[in-house]
């Protein structure tokens, strides 16, 4: 067992999905393939999205996926953005930064949690875009589950008095820092360069600006034991630290994309192998849209409830 990994999901199947032109001036990972036409890109996102939810299943995941037939919503397939779980039966719901993404709030996912899950309380954060504070869940903040610390690279994307007030209600401790590519702009989602695990992190330390805070975050990443994995830019940028662990009956897995599973080195691969078995799938479709597998997976931190027979 572990709080950190999760042993039940949410995905997002888009069936018109396509890079967001509305949140491309501040999201670097984003890219475009002009060999492909709009079609061509949905169709074979959608295909990318059912393998990677074939692949959990196999894995022994349990996999709750919805299909998104909306055409307005480009991003929908990371819904990690808008809604996080927590135990004891508390789910968050987050202001998106982005009007265009905000629609991808659903009742409907609300409802199976609560059907399938025991759900005491929901807090919805989301009238705080009226001000202008957004905070888009797990891809703004990564989650330390067991030493309760949420980290956080500021960005338009993650506001501190969002974190502040996520932090009092949920109780975690806000860590908060400036990061960077090597050409000075700053890092989105702070799940593009870090995934923390179990028994190890993987995390571009070099992105974080100040090399004060740069320590004092690898001090409290390993403080409970933990192996740090330093990760390159060039790694991040191929979306190595956008990653999630998982917990099937078998064991933990590492879940990440085709593309940054290549770039592992042999020595990181050893870290990660000696607690969890990697799988990969290949996505490079969504991967245009400036997101990995870690984006694309809501983990459901809460308690099922029983089967009625």
């Amino acid at each position: 067992m572990s709080v950190q990994s999760p042993s039940a999901v949410v995905l997002i199947r888009p069936h018109h999905f396509g890079p967001n032109p509305a949140t491309a001036l501040d999201n670097a990972f984003q890219s475009v393939d002009p060999t492909r036409d709009a079609a061509a890109i949905a169709r074979d996102a959608y295909t990318e999205s059912t393998l990677l939810a074939e692949a959990l299943e196999q894995a022994g995941v349990q996999v709750h996926l919805f299909e998104d037939t909306e055409s307005v919503r480009p991003d929908s397939v990371f819904p990690n953005n808008w809604f996080s779980t927590h135990p004891g039966g508390r789910i968050a719901v987050y202001p998106m930064y982005s009007p265009n993404r905000r629609t991808e709030r659903r009742a409907d996912i609300i409802e199976l949690l609560k059907e399938r899950f025991r759900v005491q309380d929901i807090i919805d954060f989301s009238g705080l875009e009226h001000d202008g504070i957004f905070l888009e869940g797990t891809g703004a903040m990564v989650l330390d589950h067991t030493n309760r610390v949420a980290y956080t690279a500021s960005s338009h994307r993650a506001d501190s008095l969002a974190l502040e007030r996520f932090c009092a209600t949920f109780g975690y401790e806000p860590m908060m820092f400036v990061a960077s590519d090597p050409r000075g702009t700053p890092i989105y989602h702070t799940n593009v360069m870090m995934c923390i695990a179990t028994e190890f992190v993987l995390v571009g330390l070099s992105l974080i600006e100040n090399p004060r805070r740069r320590q004092e975050v690898a001090d409290r990443l390993t403080e409970p034991g933990r192996q740090l994995i330093d990760l390159s830019a060039d790694q991040v940028a191929d979306f190595a630290g956008n990653a999630i662990e998982l917990r099937s009956p078998q064991g933990r897995i590492l879940v990440m994309s085709a593309r940054a599973a290549a770039t592992l080195r042999v020595s990181q691969r050893k870290v990660i192998e000696r607690s969890c078995r990697i799988v990969t799938v290949d996505i490079p479709t969504i991967e245009l849209a400036g997101g990995s597998v870690r984006c694309m997976i809501a983990g459901i931190h809460l308690d099922r409830r029983p089967v009625l027979v």
